[in-house]
This record gives structure tokens, C-alpha cells and sequence, in this order.
């Protein structure tokens, strides 16, 4: 009795669970579309031409650095992946 129980002990433990690691979800805010670029009407004015420059050189730089965080995001996760593996 005592071999049969050490015998499905064994067969047990060794039979084996196929763990694959899931690769993470990216975070949402990254996943958003930039906003597009606004236009100004042919009669504008200089300073509405400047405004919307303004407008659109910081939705740029906010576009930029989000795609930059997504690039570095990516990177560690990939890295983090693979080591598991």
C-alpha cells in the first residue's frame, strides 16, 4: 500500500502543466490615436495661422512622447518576456 501511494505520488508530480507566460496588454492610453492636426481656413488671419501652430506643435510634442513611452514600454516588456522563456 505504502509503494502504490509513493508510486502516485510520483506519477503526479511528474506529469507536466504546460505554463506559457502571457505576453502583457499594452496600456490603453497608448493604444489612442494622436489627434489629428488642425487646419486653418484659406482667409485666416496671421494670428490664427499662429494659433493653430501652437495647437498643433503641442499636440506633436504630446503625440511624440507618447509613442516614445509606448517604444520604451514595449522594449522592457519584450525584454521581460523573453527572459522568462
Amino acid at each position: 500500500m505504502k509503494y502504490i501511494l509513493i508510486a502516485l505520488m510520483l506519477v503526479g508530480c511528474s506529469t507536466p502543466v504546460p505554463v506559457a507566460p502571457k505576453f502583457p496588454e499594452a496600456p490603453k492610453i497608448l493604444l489612442e490615436k494622436c489627434k489629428e492636426l488642425q487646419m486653418t481656413p484659406e482667409d485666416a488671419t496671421l494670428s490664427e495661422i499662429a494659433k493653430k501652430i501652437g495647437i498643433n506643435y503641442g499636440n506633436y510634442h504630446e503625440c511624440s512622447a507618447k509613442n516614445d513611452a509606448w517604444g520604451e514600454w514595449y522594449h522592457k516588456q519584450k525584454n521581460i518576456y523573453e527572459s522568462v522563456k
